[in-house]
């Protein structure tokens, strides 16, 4: 026999309570709820933020990115008469280009397609050999 085998004559049955010190039967926790409960975690308000941040890529640069839309030589022959001043505002009127809110989107003229007028071009990117067709016609590009 053992000394951890032997038992009182008169041991009583030790009434066993919540863990966490001599506080009674919920050791201070109270009754019920998700705090009460063993393991209780509490998810910080910081966790939430992040988690309604998107995850894909990129999902900011969404702002950044410019709006240019792009017009062929080609097509502006078609639409545009000899001489007339070529803007962003004059191919909206003309439904080339889409307004977005109340802003003009910048314009880049390309070189594709065939020109045989001359043009006057204002407030608008050209690329290197729209300008150098615009300017063999005997037309401008200004700022």
């Amino acid at each position: 026999m053992q000394t951890h085998q032997v038992k009182s004559k008169y041991s009583k049955k030790k009434k066993r309570v919540g863990r966490g010190g001599k506080r009674g039967t919920y050791s201070g926790k109270g009754l019920k709820g998700q705090k009460s409960r063993a393991g209780h975690k509490m998810r910080p308000e910081f966790r939430d933020i992040i988690k309604k941040i998107p995850k894909k890529r990129g999902y900011r640069m969404s702002v950044a990115r410019s709006n240019v839309q792009e017009v062929n030589l080609g097509f502006l022959d078609k639409i545009i008469k000899e001489g007339e001043t070529v803007t962003p505002k004059l191919l909206a009127l003309r439904k080339v280009i889409k307004i977005s809110g109340r802003k003009f989107p910048e314009v880049k003229l390309l070189a594709s397609g065939k020109l045989t007028k001359k043009l006057l071009v204002k407030d608008c990117q050209v690329s290197a050999g729209a300008k150098k067709r615009i300017e063999e016609l005997g037309g401008q590009v200004l700022g």
